[in-house]
């Protein structure tokens, strides 16, 4: 008897330790979890952090995240309305909103990041497609002088519709709608990069290169127009100024002739022989030199004084 009540108090031990230790579970922040029976989901999913139950051996426990997951598309070729092919590089973020239809559905992250694929992808080509790519690539907000010179003109006169931004909620709207059928909530889609392929890329080069070149001859024309003016100034400045100082130059060699004159005149009138006599000597000093020879008559003026020096 006492051997059997030892042995059942060792079974009621060993139920007991391997009741804890199978039929309790932690659920940490940030994780959901739905508890199975043979594979099948068993009651509603659970989404409280804490010490949980669930019976041992028969159930088991497929752990989710809860958290907001990162979907990163590959970029992808698309034509836009207006026969113009980009890549274009989306990335959207997403969390299991139902673990249970996620389980049943989907079954793990990496089949839904597949899922996320072909249902993101589908309405990223289909709103592409029906959009010229103004729309793709210009914000709702932005001004048409904020466009880059790679754009044709047309495309800058063009009024936008939608925009990138608004395009980027559609995808978002029309995504999300199937999405919630496999238990996942988008929270949002964004467009990182559009890029033209690489013809589209070397006619947009070559349109931008000979945009700055046009720009580079408009400065180098306004440079040369103004550098034109500047120059005619000067010279206008130069000629005034020049004309001036040869007008107050002729002024005062004038003033100084009358003033030269006066004093001749002056001089001469108070002795006119002996005046006559000065300007004759100095008339002499600039006619003769080492050998000269002059011939004279007895009455000339020039010889009046020569003769009376002998």
């Amino acid at each position: 008897m006492k051997i059997f009540v030892r042995y059942l108090l060792i079974a009621v031990v060993v139920i007991c330790g391997v009741t804890i230790w199978d039929g309790f579970f932690i659920l940490p922040e940030g994780r959901q979890a739905v508890v199975t029976q043979f594979g099948a989901p068993v009651g509603k999913p659970i989404t409280e952090a804490g010490l949980h139950f669930k019976t041992p051996f028969i159930q088991a426990v497929r752990f989710f995240e809860k958290r907001i997951l990162i979907w990163d598309g590959d970029p992808n070729q698309i034509p836009t309305n207006d026969k113009t092919f980009v890549y274009i590089d989306a990335t959207a973020r997403w969390r299991i909103s139902d673990a249970l239809r996620f389980l049943q559905a989907v079954d793990n992250v990496s089949r839904a990041q597949t899922l996320l694929d072909d249902i993101v992808d589908s309405s990223i080509r289909d709103l592409v497609n029906k959009n010229n790519l103004v729309e793709i690539i210009r914000s709702s907000d932005w001004a048409p002088e904020q466009f880059d010179a790679g754009v044709a003109e047309e495309a800058r006169a063009e009024p936008i519709k939608l925009g990138r931004d608004k395009i980027s909620q559609m995808i978002f709207e029309s995504a999300s709608k199937l999405t919630l059928n496999y238990g996942i909530e988008l929270v949002d889609v964004m467009l990182k990069r559009v890029n033209y392929i690489d013809s589209v890329r070397q006619k947009v080069y070559e349109r931008m290169i000979s945009e700055r070149k046009r720009i580079a001859a408009e400065k180098r024309s306004l440079g040369e127009g103004q550098k034109a003016e500047i120059l005619g100034k000067v010279e206008r400045e130069l000629k005034f100024i020049t004309s001036g100082a040869t007008r107050e130059a002729e002024e005062i060699k004038g003033k100084a002739d009358a003033e030269a004159a006066r004093i001749y005149a002056e001089a001469y009138s108070r002795d006119p022989s002996f005046y006559s006599f000065s300007k004759s000597l100095e008339t002499y000093r600039n006619s003769f030199g080492g050998n000269t020879r002059l011939i004279l008559t007895s009455d000339s003026e020039f010889y009046k004084y020569l003769n009376t020096l002998k």
